[in-house]
């Protein structure tokens, strides 16, 4: 008896999402990510899932480290470090306006 296995794929569509507030919560069905994938990802700390709603900035995330994944071939893990450096770049430039205006 041939088993037949279930495939499959991810599909990426770039939204733009609404400015983050405390309480913004977006569905995971919106971000058509495989739920496996975001489940692993939560388990390794990467994004917070509440039910199947994650935070309007964790969604961002999940998009930047999705991007990463499908044009330059990284694994989850490279580009969740990237992703990381990449928010850690961003608040240190954002510091170094803030000081510079000061």
């Amino acid at each position: 008896m041939k088993v037949l296995e279930k495939k499959f794929y991810l599909q990426i569509y770039r939204h733009t999402l609404p400015t983050a507030e405390e309480g913004e919560w977006v569905d995971l069905g919106s971000l058509e990510i495989h739920p496996d994938l975001t489940q692993k990802l939560a388990e390794w700390g990467i994004v917070e899932i509440r039910g199947s709603y994650v935070h309007v900035r964790q969604a961002a995330r999940l998009q930047k480290l999705m991007r990463l994944r499908r044009k330059l071939g990284v694994n989850l893990p490279g580009a969740a470090i990237i992703v990381d450096l990449l928010e850690r770049i961003e608040m240190l430039e954002d510091e170094i306006d803030r000081l510079k205006r000061h």
